[in-house]
């Protein structure tokens, strides 16, 4: 009752907050409940290898799937934001340009299988799940919700898609189906999820008013190559480990490295929300009162980096009961993996926090230039500690390129000083803004 009270006393943008934080929160404790549950006996019944494999073929298709988006997603939800009565032609032409980009990127991908002469099997896997590249072009229904702060259509969508999804995997694990159906489910989760969005997306409009305008694709190609490079920098050292893994060491490594990725994935996703859910608000305040968004620009990094913190220390001395409770003692070995790669999440949050900052202050061109070289120091250092330390190295190689990147890199480019100055200050002296989060 006194919590309703103090609800009701709260005003409409901090009341919006909490109720997005609230749909976000509570689709991924059911998303990762059921997710995590099914995955779990998937991991079970495959084994650490042929999971390894099946994580290998994900991640493979991964680093393609961020050419077909071309880096439109947060500039969409920046314009969308911003240019209200545009919402038809903006959302007609960001789709048009993700399924040319679409095309394009199964081209790529076919041609670099051919290229480096995967085997038939593993290749036979890739093609299969190359669907989600064509059904993440509907993640502009997505980006539509989220630039109108309105997280519960979202949230219907994933959970739908969790559910249908975990009892079609339960059955294949009834039947005890082969590692190619498993392939298959997944990539049909992501039909669900595609669907999903166009069914939501018919309570507020139809998709049959969209509007491609050819004048817009300059400014949005303009405004989202910078993020296309930046995004592919990001995607490579976020899965190029999983790639590089499997041809350097075996798929069963693979398959301990995955195991640790999903918990750090879980851990990694609430940061995201706040930085999605606030930026919209944050956008707001800037075109109104520069002063109060500078004051709020410090605290929406301080709240993203600290709350991150606190999870990666939790799970960090949780890691040992969390692998062992769920994916079994054949997967203890992706403890220590666990305790150390979970501090990606602070990296994560430093650099998801600064690159929404850049967005909105349209300092966003130079992003690439850290990305590159958190994606370069990626490659080589997995290259060299790899053979050495095996995925202990690759898992040190993870939280170093993040932090260079997201972090170490703005205080060498004039651009991004300030935000490197205030990441500092979020650094020693954050954790004070999540007393007084009530006021953002």
């Amino acid at each position: 009752m006194i919590l309703v009270k103090k609800y009701s006393r709260l005003s409409d943008s901090r009341k919006n907050i909490i109720k997005n934080l609230f749909w976000a929160i509570l689709g991924k404790v059911v998303n990762v409940l059921g997710a995590l549950f099914v995955g779990i006996l998937v991991a079970r019944y495959l084994g650490p290898s042929q999971y390894g494999l099946m994580n290998y073929v994900i991640s493979y298709v991964t680093i393609f799937m961020v050419l077909s988006a071309f880096g439109l997603d947060n500039i969409e939800i920046r314009e969308l934001s911003r240019k209200k009565g545009r919402e038809n032609e903006i959302l007609g032409t960001t789709f048009t340009l993700r399924i040319i980009f679409s095309l394009i990127t199964l081209l790529l991908e076919i041609v670099t299988l051919i290229i480096y002469k995967a085997d038939s099997y593993t290749t036979l896997l890739i093609i299969i799940y190359s669907i989600s590249i064509f059904m993440s072009s509907f993640n502009v229904i997505r980006n539509y919700f989220t630039s109108i702060v309105q997280n519960e259509f979202i949230v219907k969508t994933e959970i739908s898609r969790t559910v249908i999804g975990a009892l079609i995997k339960i059955i294949l694990l009834w039947h005890k189906a082969p590692l190619i159906l498993f392939i298959i489910a997944a990539g049909f989760d992501t039909i669900l999820v595609a669907s999903g969005y166009v069914i939501g997306y018919r309570k507020v409009g139809t998709i049959m008013e969209w509007r491609y305008n050819k004048s817009l694709v300059p400014f949005l190609l303009k405004e989202s190559f910078p993020l296309l490079l930046s995004g592919a920098a990001i995607i490579i050292y976020q899965k190029i480990d999983q790639v590089m893994i499997g041809n350097m060491l075996d798929n069963k490594s693979v398959g301990f490295f995955a195991t640790a990725g999903k918990f750090v994935d879980v851990v990694l996703y609430i940061p995201m929300v706040l930085a999605q859910t606030l930026t919209p608000l944050l956008v707001r305040v800037k075109e109104t009162d520069l002063i109060s968004y500078n004051i709020k620009k410090q605290q929406f990094l301080d709240i993203i980096l600290w709350v991150s913190i606190i999870l990666s220390l939790l799970t960090s001395l949780l890691a040992y009961y969390i692998i062992k409770f769920t994916f079994g003692s054949n997967y203890l070995a992706a403890v220590p993996i666990l305790q150390i790669m979970v501090w990606k999440t602070v990296g994560m949050a430093l650099s998801v926090s600064s690159g929404q900052l850049m967005i909105m202050e349209h300092i966003q061109k130079m992003s690439v230039i850290r990305n590159i070289v958190g994606c370069a120091l990626c490659v080589i250092l997995n290259y060299l500690l790899i053979p050495v330390l095996g995925i202990i190295g690759s898992a040190w190689v993870t939280i170093i390129t993040v932090i260079v990147s997201g972090y170490i890199v703005n205080a060498f480019i004039p651009a991004y000083r300030e935000i490197f100055k205030s990441q500092c200050k979020s650094v020693l002296w954050g954790w004070k803004s999540l007393y007084n989060f009530r006021k953002y």
